[in-house]
Formats: C-alpha cells, structure tokens, sequence
C-alpha cells in the first residue's frame, strides 16, 4: 500500500529520512480495526519521529502520522483517536505509564490504511469534512484538554496563548473564544498576528512584548523562547500550563517568581478518548472548524514536512487521500 514513512531515525537532518512509497498492508488482530485513510494531518510529533524521538531504533521503517479521519470497512466515517493506552485500569489512558502513540510503536496514518484497537475509532460528525475531522485528534484534543480540563479557567477570564499560527494555538485561539474567554495572543510575525485576530483573538502582541495587564492563564507550547514572558505575563495565583517545548526544554524556571507569587504549573498531554467525544460535540455546537493553513495530496507531503519545519504554518496542514 501507500505510504509516507521514516526509513531511519536521523537526529540532525529528519528530512532526510522522509520517504514516499510502499509499505505492506496491514493485518488487524482481534480487537482492532482497519481503516481507510481519507485524511490525515501533519504534527510536530512526526518531526520527532523523523529524529528517533520517542521511537527505538528497531521500530524502524516507521508510518508517520498521529491522527487522521477515515471509513471502516462496513462504511462508517470515523475519526482517529491516537492515544494507544489502557483506560480501564488507570481511568485515563493518558495517565498509563506504558500508553504511546502512533508511530512511536504502532504505524501511523499517513497511508492508505490504519489499524488501531476498535475503542480508537469515533463516530466522524457530519458537519466536519474528513480533513477538518483529521486536525481533530492530536492538535486540537491537545487542546481541549488544556483549557477544559487543566487549566481551571472560567467564561469571562483573560487567557494568553505563546505562539499564533500552529495547531494547537490556533486551537486554543477558536476553543475560548467559543468557550467566553478573553484570548490574548502573541506571534512572531505581523502576518501570524492577523491570523490570530481573524481566528477570533481580542488582542495579539509581539512576542516578549509587555501586556496591558497580567492574565489569568498562559498556555505555552513553545518552552525556552517564552518561558520567561509566560512566567512575567501570568498574575498571582495564575496558571501556566505547558503541552510542548518546541524551541527546547531548556528554560529557567524561575523558582523565586513561581514560590512567591504562588503560580501553578501544570503539565497536560494529549487527551482522552472521552475528551475527544466532548470535543467533536463541542465544535458541532459552536460551528466552530479548524484552521487549515495547507491541504496537500499525501504524495506531496514532503512539502508538508518543510512548511512544518521552516515554522510556514497557518494552522494545519493536512495530506489527503
């Protein structure tokens, strides 16, 4: 079958490792399903993939792609929930010490057909097309977990976001505003600026740019390169809450700040398939879709991968079928 898959791990040129072509049709054992890939979008994490993070060097060649939208084989549209973990026994598969992801032991979605555990396939709303349904299972669950269930934010607070123009920014710019928030947003760019405003931001800044007034939550995903404005930007008692560090982990955590203003860090990851349900209700609800920045047909997703990796993104870039 057809395939975008990493051929080796290669730390310092991930491209490199990209290849575009076949791999063997996969067998769903007891418990699994085979989906028909329709759609599928592009993450940070398939970069990491392409790195050898979070992968072992026999799980190589590697399908990349977390998340996706697809067609079971009786016709039903589904969407992919990416978290391969236990619930039953930890309430949260999230919380399993031993949950992955796809494309960290299991193959990925960016071919003609997917196998994932039965309890991974959600009913696919109608409202959604499969490539708005595809940016639904890792950006923008990344997401929903951070504002509804991590952050402790309410309707009518004031919640900044670092970073304008990814995934999972311009998720969190869509979800609070539909959800009453105040959204607050920087961007490196006066271009990333605008997309923020038009996605519904109340007011965009430069990055590191001091605000009007301290907020009450910050949502960082981008680590080292606004640690230091988060920590300034966030009020007493505020609430930081971290989903990524894509300029490096590297930051100073700034111990006095965080003790003497008594601010909360709360580290969030991915979402459970519980919240994913919540979340396609969420959007049928608020007729609220996700940003597409670029839609590519999965043979030139190669394309894709240097758009990500130069930071030319406008929301999603989703490669379809």
């Amino acid at each position: 079958m057809f395939a975008v898959y990493a051929a080796e791990p290669n730390p310092d040129k991930p491209l490199d490792a990209l290849r575009v072509g076949e791999r063997p049709e996969p067998e769903a054992p007891e418990g699994w399903v085979a989906v028909s890939v329709r759609a599928a979008s592009l993450n940070m994490h398939d970069l990491w993939t392409l790195r050898g993070v979070g992968i072992k060097p026999d799980q190589f060649p590697m399908i990349l792609g977390c998340d996706g939208a697809g067609v079971l084989p009786d016709g039903s549209e589904v969407v992919l929930h990416s978290v391969v973990g236990d619930a039953s026994t930890y309430g949260d598969e999230t919380l399993d010490p031993k949950r992955t992801l796809l494309t960290e032991k299991h193959q990925g979605t960016f071919a003609d057909t997917v196998i994932v555990p039965a309890r991974n396939v959600l009913p696919k709303p109608a409202a959604l097309s499969f490539a708005e349904a595809a940016c639904m299972g890792t950006a923008w669950l990344t997401a929903y977990r951070m504002l509804f269930t991590r952050s402790g934010l309410r309707p009518g607070q004031t919640m900044l976001v670092q970073g304008a123009s990814g995934g999972v920014s311009t998720a969190l710019i869509e979800l609070g505003r539909a959800a009453g928030m105040r959204v607050w947003v920087t961007g490196r760019s006066e271009e990333k600026r605008a997309l923020a405003a038009r996605l519904g931001a109340e007011g965009t800044f430069e990055s590191g740019q001091r605000l009007p007034e301290r907020v009450d939550a910050v949502f960082e995903t981008v680590g080292k390169a606004t640690w230091a404005h988060s920590m300034r930007a966030v009020k007493p008692g505020g609430t930081i809450v971290v989903s990524g560090s894509t300029s490096g982990p590297d930051a100073n955590a700034d111990l006095q700040r965080l003790f003497f203003m008594q601010l909360r860090v709360v580290g969030s990851t991915m979402g459970t398939r519980e919240e994913l349900a919540a979340l396609l209700r969420f959007c049928e609800l608020a007729g609220i879709r996700p940003q597409i920045g670029a839609e590519l047909p999965m043979a030139e997703a190669a394309d894709g991968f240097h758009q990500m990796l130069a930071g030319q993104t406008a929301g999603k870039i989703v490669f379809t079928r």
